[in-house]
């Protein structure tokens, strides 16, 4: 088995797909792009609804808040907003922030690249090849699927009458 997929603690690029920070991020960005534009959520609505724990998500919404995904507003009517428009925050962007690379080796990495000690040749390592095709289609269908492609499908999901089989009647 090639060194490539070996736990590397100095570059821990494989790991867990997504990490609990990443999900808890996406969730708290979509409850804040299903309020509506110029609508604030308070941290302990967003922590409730999402079932998030208050504290951690305060450090996830200061991470997007530095980063520019989200802004904060104080007082009484105040809360957190998303800073851009939900079509301009894609899911590819919110991971790479939170967690790095999405490349499951860093031979493969387009923003942490690191040539695997094993490996004599890249373009003749199948490992390489294909785990550059994993990160390729995982790149672009997280950076193509934007928040507001998401509450689009939710709505037209809500919508559609679910498909029970009607029964007979004895």
């Amino acid at each position: 088995m090639s060194k490539c997929l070996v736990f590397d603690a100095a570059s821990p690029i494989i790991r867990r797909v997504l990490s609990q920070r990443a999900r808890y991020a996406l969730k708290a960005l979509l409850a804040l792009a299903e309020a509506g534009t110029g609508t604030p959520l308070m941290i302990g609505a967003i922590a409730k609804r999402q079932r998030i724990p208050h504290k951690f998500l305060a450090l996830i919404l200061l991470d997007l808040k530095r980063n520019g995904l989200v802004q904060s507003l104080r007082g009484r009517e105040g809360g957190y907003l998303l800073a851009k428009s939900p079509s301009k925050i894609f899911y590819g962007q919110v991971i790479r922030l939170i967690d790095g690379p999405v490349a499951l080796v860093s031979c493969v990495s387009k923003t942490r690249y690191r040539r695997c000690a094993d490996c004599p040749d890249e373009r003749s390592c199948p490992i390489h090849r294909l785990l550059a095709k994993v990160r390729a289609s995982t790149s672009a269908i997280l950076d193509s699927r934007s928040l507001q492609d998401e509450i689009r499908q939710r709505a037209a999901t809500a919508r559609v009458p679910s498909r029970r089989p009607l029964r007979r009647a004895s």
